[in-house]
């Protein structure tokens, strides 16, 4: 999904942001006289070529992490699930300073799950707890 979104972004350097911030917003129903149409808007305004490259760069790697992961996971390899826990851990010290810069409950509960599950992976892999391993004939 990240991906094509990152694809998405790519098509949007070719046209001009500016002009197709309006039509999405009728896309997604959303009123021009609400605040997320004029915020919408705002944003697209002062949008980048450079800007998009980023974001269009940020989810190729994203997609390409999470195929990563995904693949050694689908293999059953042991560094697969240590790349899963620190991706998973790499989350926590942003949601950290966004938790300590504007605090809510909502980001500190899902700091907090985020946490709880970083440390039950680590548990796992300290203990070396593994599936076991499926033979060749099974397959």
């Amino acid at each position: 999904m990240v991906l094509l979104l990152g694809c998405g972004v790519l098509h949007l350097i070719l046209r001009n942001f500016d002009y197709m911030s309006e039509p999405v917003a009728d896309v997604l129903h959303i009123s021009t006289e609400a605040r997320l149409s004029n915020l919408f808007v705002e944003l697209a305004s002062h949008t980048t070529d450079r800007t998009l490259w980023v974001l269009a760069l940020g989810a190729l790697v994203y997609a390409v992490v999470r195929f990563i992961e995904a693949y050694g996971l689908w293999q059953e390899r042991e560094w697969a699930q240590w790349f899963g826990l620190l991706s998973t851990a790499s989350y926590l010290p942003a949601e950290l300073y966004w938790l300590l810069r504007h605090p809510s409950s909502l980001k500190s509960g899902v700091l907090g799950i985020n946490l709880v599950i970083v440390l039950f992976m680590l548990s796992l892999r300290v203990k070396g707890v593994r599936r076991p391993q499926r033979s060749r004939e099974t397959l």
